[in-house]
């Protein structure tokens, strides 16, 4: 028993000690400041004029349908649009629109009044004059231009995304706009219309990046025209417009950018090039729904690693221009692939682009006001479609990393997919919950698998089956580590033997119970059990003075003597 309180009295005063030594300073979580325009390429990041990590959180505005007017504008105004994207946390567009709008000069000098009476647009027309009169008799680049403007006057960075050539829905593998040679993609034209808009925008500091072409596709699709016609698309935006980002497409509707690995791209500049990718749930059919759900996201998202993803470890920057869900919550082909990609996103600090900000469409495949529920604005494009959904993605829209993102050490954060919220810790008395990755604790995961607070000799630890998590001063026992084909579930070993996994009860309480899901079930639902140790440099909770313990730790001098005297009696 001395022995026991000798020991506990030691790892108390070293605990102490360490925490003594945890200095940081009060920074901002992001080191917020104006972006330095123009942006570039340093590695796989994407960093401003001052070399410091921008990360791409957007959200695609679709302006490439029958009308070639962006949607929306019949709904709400556009300085009431661009602000709505502000308040829900994202800070770029990628703005979409027809290849035809910049080389047809017969369609481009069509007014908003026109294309939508052309269409029998009426209702629309007046919501127009109503939300937007001095749009509705503006040229169809015009009113395009305008609401770039209206972006930028938002502080919002533009991307400007050649969507297809023909204006209409995309897409489809037979449609003429697919690839290059195809009755509407003719590669000679589409280097004119890139050209154009890339010297159009050139006086424009926040149209940041220029998206060549979107979802390349269909039976004339090959890798030989690939280099052939994207290099050279690149070279032209390039040399119209320097400051740009040049952002490429890969074959297979954006899924596959594999070729490269053999043959990287050849262009004369550096620092400006991006590659981008596409992943929806449906791109795998129903395997999703039809699989066991860990099984599944790891054969995915292997895949999509090896497709796209081996990018990065070659120092590229890589873009998801593409992903998104039914924002009603009821298919469960896309829960749980997004349940997936917020991991994968959250592990790899993904640049990425939301599908969609749309909330209905002036006229889309033949229907008046389709509501789109992939979009994050209602069908009125008032509010927010699913708010949780946003406060699910909200930890992604700042940097997790990155060249001078903040004078913090590298350290770890637990991330939880399925609520987009992190580990926290209050004080020993009160179990772990989940809270704002902002507020989380910097976490170390040691080279024994232990997870430690940094700067402390405090672990994570299991109780018990069932049991809340705590925090622990003998963590030779308490090890975690990542199972299952998701690798999002942490297990550790208890005392009997057995093995659980870290869980969220119903009072949001960090426990550890039977692990579920592992394989073979395809009904059951595992994403209670995903978490992620990601990477961060992101500002960590701290403050310079071992007195002020609840800042640091989470608790105060009687906490530590509690915890002190329940390890020694």
């Amino acid at each position: 028993m001395e022995g026991k309180r000798i020991l506990a009295s030691s790892l108390f005063f070293l605990s102490i000690f360490s925490v003594s030594r945890v200095v940081a300073g009060a920074l901002p979580p992001e080191l917020k400041g104006a972006v330095a325009l123009p942006l570039s390429t340093d590695g796989r990041w994407i960093v401003d004029g001052n070399g410091r990590r921008v990360k791409l959180a957007c959200v695609n505005w679709a302006s490439h349908l029958e009308t070639v007017v962006a949607e929306g504008l019949s709904k709400q105004p556009v300085d009431v649009i661009s602000k709505k994207i502000v308040s829900m946390g994202f800070n770029c567009v990628r703005l979409t629109w027809p290849l035809f709008l910049a080389t047809n000069d017969s369609l481009a000098a069509v007014t908003v009044r026109q294309s939508f009476q052309g269409l029998g647009l009426y209702e629309s027309i007046a919501g127009l004059q109503a939300n937007n009169a001095p749009i509705v008799d503006l040229s169809l680049l015009g009113a395009f231009q305008a609401v770039v403007r209206s972006l930028e006057d938002n502080n919002v960075m533009v991307i400007l995304d050649n969507h297809l050539s023909k204006p209409g829905w995309c897409c489809s593998r037979f449609d003429g706009n697919g690839f290059f040679g195809n009755v509407y993609f003719n590669p000679d034209l589409w280097i004119k219309g890139l050209t154009k808009m890339a010297t159009l925008f050139k006086s424009s500091p926040y149209v940041v990046g220029m998206s060549l072409r979107n979802e390349l596709r269909g039976p004339k699709q090959n890798v030989l025209d690939w280099y052939r016609y994207m290099q050279k698309g690149a070279e032209a935006v390039h040399s119209a417009n320097p400051n740009v980002l040049v952002i490429l497409s890969g074959l297979s509707f954006d899924t596959d950018l594999s070729f490269l690995q053999k043959q990287p791209a050849n262009v004369t500049f550096t620092g400006k090039l991006v590659f981008e990718g596409h992943w929806y749930a449906f791109t795998n059919g129903q395997e999703w729904s039809d699989g066991n759900a860990n099984q599944v996201c790891g054969s995915i998202a292997d895949n999509v690693m090896r497709r796209i993803g081996f990018l990065l470890d070659q120092q590229w920057p890589l873009f998801f221009s593409e992903f998104g869900i039914d924002l009603r919550g009821t298919n469960v082909n896309d829960n749980r692939y997004f349940n997936c990609f917020l991991g994968v996103a959250a592990e790899l600090d993904l640049d990425w682009a939301l599908w969609t900000l749309v909330g209905s469409y002036y006229l889309r495949e033949g229907v008046l006001g389709m509501n789109e529920y992939y979009g994050v604005l209602d069908w009125n494009w008032c509010d927010p479609r699913n708010s949780s959904f946003l406060e699910r993605i909200s930890t992604l829209q700042s940097p997790l990393q990155g060249p001078g993102l903040s004078k913090s050490n590298p350290h770890k954060v637990i991330f939880h997919p399925l609520t987009g919220q992190c580990i926290l810790r209050q004080s020993i008395s009160h179990p772990f919950k989940l809270g704002p990755c902002s507020e989380s604790k910097a976490w170390s995961y040691t080279p024994e698998k232990t997870l430690t607070i940094t700067g402390t000799n405090f672990c994570l630890q299991a109780e018990g089956m069932d049991q809340p998590a705590r925090l622990g001063l003998i963590c030779s026992s308490s090890k975690w580590e990542a199972i299952s084909d998701s690798k999002m579930h942490l297990s550790t070993s208890l005392e009997d033997g057995t093995t659980a996994c870290l869980d969220v009860n119903s009072d949001n309480e960090i426990i550890t119970t039977t692990c579920k899901c592992l394989s073979k079930d395809i009904s059951c639902d595992p994403t209670s059990q995903w978490f992620k140790i990601v990477n961060s440099t992101r500002y960590s909770v701290m403050r310079k003075s071992s007195f002020q313990m609840s800042s640091i730790l989470g608790f105060n001098w009687k906490d530590l003597l509690a915890l002190w005297t329940a390890i020694a009696i």
